[in-house]
């Protein structure tokens, strides 16, 4: 199914193009999301993983599955882990945009520690099916399966913990709670961190007066726009690998996936400023979550055989590496160093630029 390469410099002009068009909807999509997380009454770090986390992966979703359907199996699966790389290491930009406190230990939510770990599990299910790539049901291998399913148990969980919370972050004065008030929080004596009120941030909706039918209206047309930015930046992608000769994995990991996270790195800095930092981190690590099922959806719409089979040696590499980054992450919303800058700040950024150069070694 594989289609004619554009010209080099198009492809490039398209590329840029689209990552203009994904900030600019990036940055409605998020006070759109925050509205609407208030309204439902989901709260900002499910809210983040369920409205933003999805409508601001169609782009990589899209990028994704044109790769898949064009056969070129490292380029699809590069992809989805290099979002989940790259959107994490946004988390590490944020941080020195946030000079106050650390923004793990501001954004204290269980609910992103609890999608970190399930982030850990879902990667791990493709080390397993790379480890016996002659496995297939059809033309997919059975692990894929398996990654929907554990997203959808981990989702119960979440809601299950938001009603019946087991444990609870300690409250310090630099806590933000679910409607932002994080700077301006101070401690009860309680352990319960307390916002101003004249913050924003208070309020069911954040001073939108819009109808949430019309909320719903302009989140499905931002998902569009960005759904087909994404379709586009594959197509380019895809180009510039055949007129350039370069690595597909590795163009996957990080050209293409650069440009379809931006709307994870506006919306996260986007909600930064506006103080919703729990909004923010959720975004990216429920974002994250969201972009494993799309290692399902390429190996579904990969139709020569099994993708772990074909996608070769860098793309595991790329998961490797990926893999650690979260684990970082998942122990820097555990510690919650106060410093501006904590272990994981500095960690991360690292590890994502070690994990590249291993891939071109590789």
């Amino acid at each position: 199914m594989s289609s004619s390469p554009w010209p080099l410099l198009p492809s490039l002009g398209v590329l840029a193009a689209m990552a203009v068009v994904i900030v600019i909807a990036g940055v409605r999509l998020t006070r759109v999301a925050d509205t609407l997380a208030e309204r439902t009454g989901l709260g900002d770090a499910i809210g983040g993983a369920l409205l933003l986390g999805a409508v601001t992966s169609l782009p990589g979703n899209v990028t994704v599955l044109t790769g898949a359907l064009e056969g070129d199996a490292g380029f699809a699966l590069a992809n989805p882990i290099g979002g989940i790389a790259l959107q994490t290491v946004w988390l590490a930009i944020a941080d020195l945009l946030y000079r106050r406190v650390n923004l793990e230990h501001a954004a204290a939510s269980l609910q992103n520690v609890l999608q970190s770990v399930l982030l850990i599990a879902m990667l791990a299910i493709p080390v397993v099916a790379y480890a016996t790539p002659d496995l297939r049901l059809g033309w997919i291998h059975p692990m894929t399966l398996l990654i929907p399913a554990l997203y959808a148990y981990g989702l119960t969980l979440l809601r299950r913990m938001q009603h019946e919370p087991m444990w609870q972050p300690v409250h310090t004065d630099q806590t933000a709670d679910d409607d932002g008030n994080g700077e301006d929080a101070a401690d009860d004596g309680n352990g319960n961190g307390k916002g101003d009120a004249d913050s924003p941030g208070d309020g069911a909706d954040g001073g939108d007066h819009r109808s949430t039918a019309r909320l719903w209206g302009l989140l499905a047309v931002m998902g569009l726009v960005t759904g087909v930015a994404g379709w586009l930046v594959g197509r380019a992608g895809l180009s510039v690998i055949a007129r350039a000769g370069l690595d597909s994995g590795v163009v996957g990991f990080t050209l293409t996936t650069a440009i379809s996270s931006l709307p994870e790195l506006v919306v996260l800095l986007t909600a930064v400023r506006m103080g919703q930092l729990t909004l923010g981190v959720g975004n990216i690590v429920g974002g994250n979550v969201y972009d494993i099922l799309m290692i399902s959806v390429a190996d579904i719409g990969y139709l020569d055989g099994p993708i772990y089979r074909d996608a070769g040696p860098t793309s595991l590499v790329l998961l490797g590496g990926t893999l650690v980054m979260t684990a970082v992450l998942a122990a820097g919303l555990l510690m919650r160093d106060r410093k501006w800058i904590g272990f994981e700040g500095v960690s991360i950024p690292l590890i994502y630029v070690g994990t590249v150069v291993l891939a071109l070694v590789a």
